[in-house]
């Protein structure tokens, strides 16, 4: 990782709260770090990810867009956004190519 001021225990932490799909907020409430520097941790996981997928795929080259989504369950009263039980996260790369989008 590019951010080396956090303890390898604190990096492992964060990493586990992204593999269980928790929030920034959560996140630093539990590991006692920055919600800006969870966020900026969880950032390069995602940019590994796609480079990693870049990796197995060499054949693709170009830019990359990507996202993650969350779908599902109704708004929970006092609940927004991935804080709401039973939604589905979705993660998508989309590459433009001569003006028309392809999802992978």
């Amino acid at each position: 990782m590019r951010y080396k001021r956090l303890s390898s225990k604190k990096v492992d932490m964060v990493l586990r709260c992204f593999c269980e799909d928790l929030t920034a907020t959560t996140t630093a409430s539990i590991s006692g770090v920055n919600r800006n520097t969870v966020n900026s941790y969880f950032r390069e996981i995602r940019e590994r990810i796609f480079q990693q997928s870049l990796k197995e795929s060499p054949l693709e080259t170009g830019k990359f867009e990507l996202d993650e989504s969350y779908f599902g369950a109704k708004r929970v009263r006092g609940k927004r956004g991935r804080g709401a039980a039973g939604k589905t996260p979705v993660f998508g790369l989309l590459k433009r190519e001569n003006g028309k989008a392809r999802c992978l």
